[in-house]
């Protein structure tokens, strides 16, 4: 399988073709993600909920995303793999984005980074890009700055604050990035800042106005009862995970687990 090309990735702009996003945080999932085919992984800074058990993303390291990322790249040779920048690792000037940036490129060996913010971190954008680093941008809501906006809620609900995020699509187009993410917004919005800007999209709960769609490994495999509204679940393997979980216990509580057939038989001469 040949791994999609930034420039592939542009032309989508215009070329009609749909792509897909997974975050995935481990080398088992990433070696079904690998034999898909889903064209991108995003090592998200999502982690630290889906992983490491935090109530949000606020607290994951650049450590926390190459441990993780390592591990993803592994699993994934042949996927385009984006590392997602955390919080208070880019925000301080652009050299601290450049510099994370770089770590995430030599020792995850990902193809582009993500970070979070229109205008205010165009000019990261921009010296990272500049640097010779694809970058992804993302606005709409934007999980790191949820706290300013009162919580996970949808944006651009007005025209002004779909002018707003337009102004802030265009910032992070002109700086340089090759795609830019929007999330929770909605779809006329989304296609409202697609008709007019020059890279593609790609869309969390923004509709179907959108080249590329992502989700949440964990939303759209049903690991929990409940997910976003913009999140099928295209499987739901929590209760089925239960199931097996409390079935194991059961046939061993009940002396029917381990049977001859998952046993080693053979006959050691004289132990008897």
């Amino acid at each position: 399988m040949r791994k999609i090309t930034v420039p592939e990735i542009k032309a989508t702009k215009t070329n009609g073709r749909k792509i897909c996003l997974i975050t995935c945080y481990d080398y088992t999932s990433a070696t079904i993600v690998e034999k898909s085919d889903i064209e991108m992984i995003l090592i998200g800074d999502s982690l630290g909920m889906t992983m490491l058990g935090y109530e949000g993303t606020i607290g994951v390291t650049p450590d926390d995303i190459i441990h993780h990322g390592k591990a993803v790249r592994r699993g994934a040779p042949t996927t385009f793999i984006i590392g997602d920048m955390p919080f208070g690792y880019y925000n301080e000037s652009v050299e601290q984005g450049i510099h994370t940036a770089n770590r995430f490129m030599r020792e995850i060996n990902c193809d582009a980074i993500k970070l979070e913010g229109g205008r205010r971190s165009a000019a990261v954008v921009k010296g990272i890009v500049e640097a010779g680093i694809p970058v992804c941008g993302h606005i709409g809501l934007t999980p790191q700055n949820s706290s300013n906006m009162g919580g996970f809620k949808v944006q651009g609900k007005s025209m002004n604050a779909a002018e707003e995020l337009l102004a802030d699509a265009k910032a992070i187009e002109e700086a340089g990035a090759f795609m830019i993410m929007v999330e929770g917004v909605p779809v006329s919005v989304c296609k409202y800042l697609r008709d007019n800007i020059n890279i593609p999209i790609l869309g969390i709960g923004a509709g179907m106005e959108c080249e590329a769609q992502a989700l949440i490994m964990h939303d759209m495999l049903g690991f929990y009862d409940w997910v976003p509204k913009f999140a099928k679940k295209f499987a739901n393997l929590g209760p089925q995970m239960l199931d097996a979980f409390n079935e194991y216990h059961k046939e061993v509580a009940e002396g029917l687990f381990p049977t001859p057939e998952y046993s080693y038989n053979t006959k050691v001469e004289g132990l008897e």
